[in-house]
Parts: structure tokens; sequence; C-alpha cells
């Protein structure tokens, strides 16, 4: 599956995407979003039982969202905000995860990171922000999350792992190994009892607002996006009765 800066392979029951922007610091662009979601789609539809979240860089995860190309669709390519998959989803961290890149990774099921990496949100010091990462206060201690969020200090692999936001600190370089001996453990057991425990897990916790809001806004443009709505627009403009189809 070729895209220009995501790679998406699947081997061994495992799938694995791959962030491959090195020159922009794997900075995120609204294609790279829409590329991420069909590799989930990919994931989700196939034979693959555990994907891993990875770049190409161990200096730098992900510089966050490129605000050259800001991505107003995001979302769309974020495990629980765009789409629900039940299968587990591993994402693999070394060096700086930043803006996008926390909450892109967050939302995985699982996280591996290697000594020394950092999670940094800066939106409150740059000034602009969709709200998005208001969701991880589902998944962290909440006045670890506002610290975080608030002072845009990096929150190191080691406090993370103490606070149980990370289920893997490894040494720097071996974030990908461990995450796929970890993808291939769980690819081992049963996978309708996976599947069933991981969305009876988020079910348990609840959906924050945003991922509501997220949600409405699919549904939405799902209708408002479809076939049967332009036939009825051109049917009205036509005057004539719509056919509908129910795509």
């Amino acid at each position: 599956m070729p895209f220009d800066n995501i790679d998406y392979a699947e081997f061994d029951g495992i799938a694995e995407i791959t962030l491959r922007r090195p020159e922009k610091k794997n900075a995120l662009t609204a294609q790279m979003f829409a590329d991420l979601r069909r590799c989930f789609d990919a994931f989700a539809a196939g034979p693959a039982r555990v994907a891993i979240l990875k770049s190409v860089s161990d200096d730098v995860f992900c510089a966050g969202a490129d605000l050259t190309d800001p991505p107003e669709h995001f979302w769309q390519g974020v495990p629980e905000l765009g789409f629900r998959c039940d299968k587990p989803i591993i994402a693999a961290i070394s060096g700086k995860v930043i803006g996008a890149g926390v909450v892109l990774t967050q939302m995985c099921d699982l996280v591996v990171m290697a000594e020394g990496a950092s999670l940094i949100y800066p939106e409150a010091r740059v000034g602009v922000a969709k709200g998005a990462v208001s969701i991880l206060a589902r998944r962290m201690p909440l006045r670890l999350a506002l610290e975080m969020m608030m002072t845009g200090d990096p929150l190191s692999a080691e406090r993370a792992y103490a606070v149980g936001l990370v289920n893997r600190l490894v040494p720097a370089g071996q974030h990908v190994e461990a995450a796929r001996t970890l993808a291939h453990t769980i690819a081992a057991n049963a996978p309708l009892v996976i599947e069933m425990l991981k969305r009876l897990s988020l079910d348990a916790i609840g959906d924050a607002p945003m991922q509501v809001q997220y949600d409405l806004m699919t549904r939405v443009n799902h209708v408002l996006d479809s076939e049967d709505a332009a036939n009825a627009l051109a049917a009205f403009r036509a005057r004539q009765k719509p056919v509908f189809h129910g795509r």
C-alpha cells in the first residue's frame, strides 16, 4: 500500500504503520492523516490481529501537525476519534513526540517507549488549539494531563512509565522490537476475546466530549457525502422525485 509519507506492511499477523517524513521530522499533513486512516481501515478489514504505529526516525517520532498545511480533519486518522477499531494498536515511540503526535500515540491501546523519549504538548505556548488533547484526561491521571497541557513542558518516558501511561520502557533503540514482541504475544491469543475486552474496557471509561463531537461529525458527514444526498439535491434542482439507494 504505497503512500508518500506513510508505509504499511503486514506479516505474521502484525500490521506495521510507519511515519516516513524524516526531512520534516514527521510533521503530519492533511494527506498523512488521510493516509493513516486508509492504513487503519486496511488493518481493521484485513487478517492482521495487531497493529504497530512507529516512525522511521529515532530522534523525533513526530513534530506534530504541519502548520504550513494544517490538517483540518486530522481526527479522521486518529483511533477512537475518527474511527473505532476493536483490534489492538500499539504505539512504538522514541525521541520527541509533539502536539498532534501525542494525541495520535496516546489514543493507541498500548504504548512502548524508549528511554530518553518525551511527550510534549505545546499548544498553550503556541496559542492555537483544537482541544482534542483533552481526551487524554481519560487516558492518564488528570493532574498530570493538566500539567502537560498547561505548561508545555516535556513529560519524560520514565515519568510516563511510572504513572502507568506506558506499558514497556526499554533501552534506546529497542522500542520497535519490544513492540513486535508484545504484538506477537497478543496475536497468539484468541482474537474474539481480545477485541471484546478492548471494546468493553473503552466503553467502561466512556467517551470524552471531543469524542462525542467527532462521532457526531462523522455521522453527519456520512449522510452529506453520500450518493443519496447528491441525487436528492440534483432531483430537487430538476424538480423530480429523488431515488434513494442507501449509499
